[in-house]
This record gives C-alpha cells, sequence and structure tokens, in this order.
C-alpha cells in the first residue's frame, strides 16, 4: 500500500464568526475555539501517556481503552461543561460506563476523546481526537486533532481548515480545504484494523487500484483536504467514530452516505446503540 504523506504546511486565514441563536449554540467561532483549546488539552495529555507507554483495558465489546482515553474525556467534557453546560453529550467512554443523556429533539455533542486506540497501542501515530455538534441529525461543526502528527482539521458553516500544531500544542498556522476535483484515477482509503474483503471487493469493482490504509478518522479529513477521494466502510462504527471527520468532509464539499444513499444521520433515529451503518465517504468523485 501506497503511504499517505501528512503535509503541515500552512497560512494563516481569518476566522469566521456567526452568532448563536436561542438557549441552544449554533455553529459560531466561539464554540470551534471551545473545540480547539479541549482537543489541543485532551491532545497534550494523550502524547504524556503516548510517550510513557500504557497498559490497555478491554471493553465489553472487546475494544481497547486506556488510561489516555479516560484522561482525555475527562478533560473534554470540562471543557464542554464550562462553555455550553445546556447542551448534552454523548462521549464513548460515558457511554460505555452508562452514562447516556436525553438527546431527544435536541442539539448536542459527540465525543471520541481517542480514536484509533489500537494504531495508539501499536505505537502508530494515526489516533485522533474527536469533537462533533450535532443539529438535527447532521454534524455541523467539529474538530479531529492527530497530535502525534502535529495536525488538526476545524470546520463550522460549510468551511473547513487544517491547522498545524507545534511541539508546545499551540496553533502556529491555518488554511482553507476543500475536496479535489474528480480525477482520472481515483485513491481511496480503508481501515488500518478494520479492513474487510467487502471492502476489497467495492474497489475491485469500481476499478480503484490505488489504496492506502489509515487509522482513526484521518480518513476522512485526507479526503476533505484533496489527497484522496472514497472511503468505503463495512464495518462496524460508532457515530462519536465519525462524527467530528464527517462534518470536517462535508464542510470541505463531500459526503458521507449509507447504502441506500442517504447522508449518514446521528442522533435521535439512529441506532439506539450508537452504532452507524455501513457507508461511503466520498470527495468529489463520481458516486457510482
Amino acid at each position: 500500500m501506497k503511504k499517505m504523506i501528512f503535509k503541515s504546511g500552512c497560512r494563516s486565514v481569518g476566522s469566521w464568526s456567526r452568532a448563536a441563536k436561542g438557549n441552544h449554540p449554533t455553529t459560531t467561532s466561539e464554540m470551534l475555539r471551545t473545540f480547539e483549546k479541549a482537543a489541543l488539552e485532551a491532545g497534550e495529555a494523550i502524547i504524556e501517556v503516548f510517550r510513557a507507554g500504557c497498559c490497555v483495558a478491554f471493553k465489553a465489546d472487546a475494544s481497547p481503552v486506556t488510561i489516555a482515553d479516560e484522561r482525555a474525556e475527562r478533560i473534554i467534557l470540562s471543557h464542554l461543561a464550562a462553555a455550553f453546560p445546556e447542551v448534552p453529550v454523548i462521549a464513548e467512554e460515558a457511554v460505555a460506563a452508562g452514562h447516556i443523556p436525553d438527546i431527544a429533539g435536541k442539539p448536542f455533542f459527540l465525543v471520541d476523546p481517542l480514536d484509533g486506540t489500537r494504531e495508539f497501542v501499536d505505537r502508530r501515530k494515526e489516533f485522533t481526537v474527536n469533537i462533533a455538534f450535532i443539529e438535527g441529525g447532521i454534524p455541523t461543526a467539529g474538530i479531529v486533532y492527530a497530535p502525534a502528527l502535529h495536525v488538526a482539521f476545524v470546520c463550522e458553516s460549510g468551511k473547513a481548515e487544517k491547522l498545524a500544531v507545534d511541539d508546545k500544542f499551540e496553533i502556529v498556522e491555518r488554511r482553507p480545504i476543500t475536496v479535489r476535483a474528480q480525477p482520472e484515477s481515483r485513491v481511496a482509503l480503508a481501515s488500518r484494523s478494520h479492513d474487510s474483503p467487502r471492502t476489497r471487493a467495492f474497489l475491485d469493482e469500481h476499478s480503484i487500484s490505488e489504496c492506502t490504509n489509515i487509522g482513526s478518522s484521518l480518513k476522512f479529513c485526507l479526503i476533505a483536504e484533496g489527497m484522496a477521494d472514497i472511503y468505503p466502510r463495512f464495518t462496524r462504527t460508532m457515530q462519536w467514530d465519525t462524527a467530528a471527520g464527517d462534518a470536517v468532509l462535508r464542510a470541505a464539499g463531500g459526503s458521507t452516505l449509507t447504502l441506500d444513499g442517504t447522508p449518514l444521520h446521528y442522533g435521535e433515529g439512529a441506532n439506539a446503540d450508537f452504532s452507524n451503518p455501513h457507508f461511503i465517504s466520498w470527495g468529489n468523485a463520481k458516486r457510482s
């Protein structure tokens, strides 16, 4: 498989703003600043554990969890509660512990404090911090931060940016990103830890010869910045795994569709256990 290169070169751009309405926040720069602060602090805590090494436990569904997951989630929840106390949060480790707030008819946050735990445990750098805001089942703002790679991706109000982050966990540059025009030869991305024969069959059916295996929600972001075109997913994912990356991709001009062609939906009306149906994420490539 071809190795995907992560480039952090960016240029500064202005911030975005839109007034909040009512008692619940809309996608505002205030929210994005909160996301960035929370994710950067969580990322710093994760890197401390990554450098020191850690023990791994397993949840009821056999998925791994580390102290880094737990520390990062506490940090993120603290920031969200301080800034937006009225907005419920669906967070991976809290849900595993049985803490599930009522989100019926409400905007809410989806949090995966450490996506790509297997990558983290295996000492690969593709793990990410993920925070998303959901309105009407749609991810409208989000951040995906890869602390070991010194990059983050953020979005709000239909605009997406890539951020460069220095060794002090500070944002040093920003640049807007968008999906690329349909290329003659499409590049696909697949899960590193959850690949499947069905994925390979899909790639063969669509005559896609170039595929890179990448861990975590970075797959959405690579499509969003125009480095790849398609991400088919035919194995289990959860809403917190995908929401932030999906938000970035949609803001950059892409889409994530279920196999019946409808946009991936979050929260109320989705599966009760917060699992996703199988889906395909697209850049600007022809959806066929």
